[in-house]
C-alpha cells in the first residue's frame, strides 16, 4: 500500500503487485506498466517518468467517466498524445492524495483488463510457466521479423481474426 509519500518506487511496487502486470522502459525515460506482456498483446494502463525530465510524473488511463472530473484537481490534466483514450497526466506527486493515486491505478488496471481481447485473457489465465513460454516464442518471432523492442507495441495477433 502507498503511504503519504508517493514516488516512482512506490508506484512501481504498487503496480507490480496488481495481477498480470509487466513493465517496460519506453521512449527513453518512461516506465510503462502493462496489463499482460506487450509482446503477447497486453495494453498499457499507467506510466511514470523514470528520470525526471518530463513535465509530468505519472500518466494513467481513467476512462471517460473520470476523465473530466480528475482534471478539476490542480496539477492533473489531459495527457498529451493519450487524451483521446482518456488518459490523464499528473504534474507532481502531491497533486492527488496517495490513497487516491492507488485507487486510480487500480481502476486503470481494471478498465484496461476488461478491454483485453478474449485470447489475451485466456493467455493470462494460463500458469506462469506456460505464459513465459509463449512470451519467449513471441519474442523470437518478432526478432525474426526484425522488430526491435521499440517497435513491439503492436499487439500479438492484432491484425488477425476478431474474438
Amino acid at each position: 500500500m502507498l503511504d503519504a509519500i508517493v514516488d516512482n518506487e512506490r508506484i512501481r511496487e504498487f503496480c507490480m503487485a496488481l495481477p498480470h502486470v509487466a513493465e517496460t522502459l519506453n521512449w527513453g525515460h518512461h516506465l510503462v506498466y502493462w496489463v499482460g506482456d506487450r509482446d503477447l498483446g497486453g495494453k498499457m494502463f499507467a506510466m511514470t517518468d523514470a528520470d525526471g525530465i518530463s513535465p509530468s510524473v505519472l500518466w494513467f488511463h481513467c476512462g471517460a467517466e473520470r476523465f473530466h472530473e480528475l482534471q478539476e484537481n490542480e496539477g492533473v490534466f489531459a495527457a498529451p498524445h493519450l487524451a483521446r483514450a482518456y488518459w490523464v497526466a499528473v504534474e507532481r506527486w502531491d497533486s492527488l492524495p496517495a490513497r487516491q493515486i492507488e485507487d486510480e491505478l487500480r481502476c486503470a488496471h481494471a478498465l484496461i483488463f476488461e478491454k483485453l481481447p478474449k485470447r489475451i485473457k485466456a493467455i493470462l489465465a494460463l500458469p506462469k510457466k506456460e505464459q513465459a513460454s509463449l512470451i519467449r516464442e513471441r519474442r523470437k518471432q518478432l526478432a525474426a521479423m526484425g522488430k526491435t523492442p521499440e517497435k513491439r507495441s503492436a499487439a500479438f495477433g492484432r491484425n488477425s481474426q476478431k474474438d
